[in-house]
């Protein structure tokens, strides 16, 4: 979907044992490949003996780590995060790894990716045991309940706080001897098992193991604890899954198109929605062009399906970083264009199939669809490779609200109409899980349909700052 008015899936998450290896540089690499799931701050916790040392600050990877720094960060063992926030605002309180001292002595650290729905109670019974709270993030609180946990072993803390925890969580967790990674049993968040030589890692994708050059082994099964240590890696479930749940924007968009999931490659997929999109929806037009960069593999499928030729119509600055759109109607055309730019000498007088793989509020795509007609488009024909999003998620992926998203209690044509478009058409839930090539009841599909497969208190449907809030009023 288009730029800003896309959903922010919350972070990635990385680990690794190695104690022959620069762990702290390919953690740094592994987060480079990650760093489309998060850009709002990055960091890396390292054990060297025994000593967890975390060094985190708000950016991309490549403002918060120098040469220097990496230097010093020496260990055996590491884990790594980049962070989008869902829960907590931006900054460095909020960044991760969290560290957390241990009851018995020593320390953990721990990186996130997800949203607990029942924060809110779980942070209550902590604060009331007299735990002190330094961020308002979710991940401390995961955290906080394994340091307080009074057994000597992580992974027996781990097992009695996994049932505990409710929503959607994929951790890696570094401890003074071996680097823990979890699953919830819904398995909503991913995380991937990797080797490298005859050591191994964790990662939220496949790709960040391509960087370094490791290789995938396996998927982490919902409701399963692995660890790695100086035997290799070692596997328990610990919670029983419940219904198979992986979030289905990991297939739409959140995932690198180079990544591989249920043993699908990304790309193929999405070329795979854009021919049954085309299908579902044709239109006669002159050319397919793409909502750079995530409509791009649908977009070539929508083209070989159809016959009509793939084009770039608009091209992307990739130099732009995440923006704050000021409210004046004129700075927000001005914002867009920074970002993309339309080849008028290539769209003039052509009728245009412009795709992309989801909407949210509308905005930019409306302000992307008038672009196009003033640079000379005859005719633009939206196509969007999922179905309407009429639902919000609460497990880690950062929507507007229910009221605000476009095709709340509207008819398409409505929607046509608001977006400025010559026609429009979505994805069907039955086409998209043709293209997935799997199971139907192996996805998370809430978005969509408002099927959830973990109920959602009242108390947690509310802003994702409502800690600071509260923090304000008191």
């Amino acid at each position: 979907m288009a730029l800003g008015d896309r959903p922010q899936d919350q972070c990635g998450v990385f680990g690794i044992f190695a104690p022959e290896r620069d762990v702290a540089r390919l953690t740094f690499f592994a987060l480079f490949a990650l760093q489309h799931r998060g850009q709002e701050s990055a960091g890396i916790a390292v054990n060297d003996h025994d000593q967890i040392t975390v060094y985190k600050d708000v950016g991309l990877v490549s403002r918060v780590f120098s040469e220097a720094i990496l230097r010093s960060l020496t260990g055996q063992m590491a884990i790594g995060h980049t962070r989008y926030s869902t829960t907590g605002s931006t900054g460095w309180h909020n960044a991760q790894p969290a560290i957390c001292s241990r009851v018995g002595g020593g320390s953990l650290a721990l990186a996130h990716n997800g949203n607990l729905v029942n924060t809110d109670k779980l942070r209550m019974e902590l604060l009331h045991d007299g735990a002190r709270l330094e961020s308002t993030s979710d991940t401390e609180v995961i955290a906080a309940l394994l340091a307080r946990h009074p057994a000597s072993d992580v992974k027996e803390a781990v097992r009695d706080v996994i049932p505990r925890l409710r929503g959607a969580f994929s951790a890696v967790v570094l401890t003074d001897r071996e680097v823990i990674g979890f699953r919830d049993p819904y398995g909503i968040r991913p995380l991937v098992l990797g080797r490298l030589g005859d050591r191994y890692c964790l990662a939220s994708e496949t790709c960040a193991f391509d960087i370094i050059g490791a290789t995938a082994v396996r998927e982490i099964m919902p409701g399963e604890m692995v660890w790695i240590d100086g035997d290799g890696y070692h596997a328990e479930r610990v919670a029983l899954p419940e219904r198979e749940s992986l979030c289905i924007f990991e297939f739409i968009y959140f995932a690198r198109p180079d990544s591989i999931m249920k043993g699908k490659t990304l790309h193929e997929v999405r070329r795979r929605m854009g021919r049954r999109l085309a299908q579902e929806s044709p239109v006669d037009a002159d050319l397919v062009v793409p909502v750079p960069d995530t409509g791009n593999a649908a977009a070539i499928g929508f083209a070989e399906e159809s016959g009509i030729p793939f084009g770039i119509g608009l091209v992307k600055n990739r130099y732009v970083g995440r923006t704050f759109i000021e409210p004046d109607d004129s700075l927000r055309r001005l914002g867009i264009r920074v970002k993309l730019n339309p080849l008028a000498a290539d769209i003039r007088g052509k009728r245009l199939i412009a795709v992309d793989d989801s909407i949210v509020r509308g905005n930019t795509t409306r302000q992307l669809v008038h672009m196009l007609f003033d640079a000379g488009a005859a005719e633009v024909h939206l196509r969007i490779s999922s179905p309407p999003i009429i639902y919000p998620c609460f497990y880690g992926i950062d929507m507007a609200s229910q009221e605000e998203f476009i095709a709340f209690q509207k008819t398409l044509e409505d929607i046509a109409d608001e977006l400025g478009t010559t026609s429009l058409a979505y994805l069907s839930l039955e086409g998209l899980h043709w293209a997935a090539g799997l199971e139907q009841d192996c996805f998370c599909t809430a978005c969509f349909s408002g099927s959830y497969p973990c109920d959602v208190p009242e108390e947690f449907k509310m802003s994702k700052f409502r800690f600071e809030e509260a923090g304000r009023r008191r």
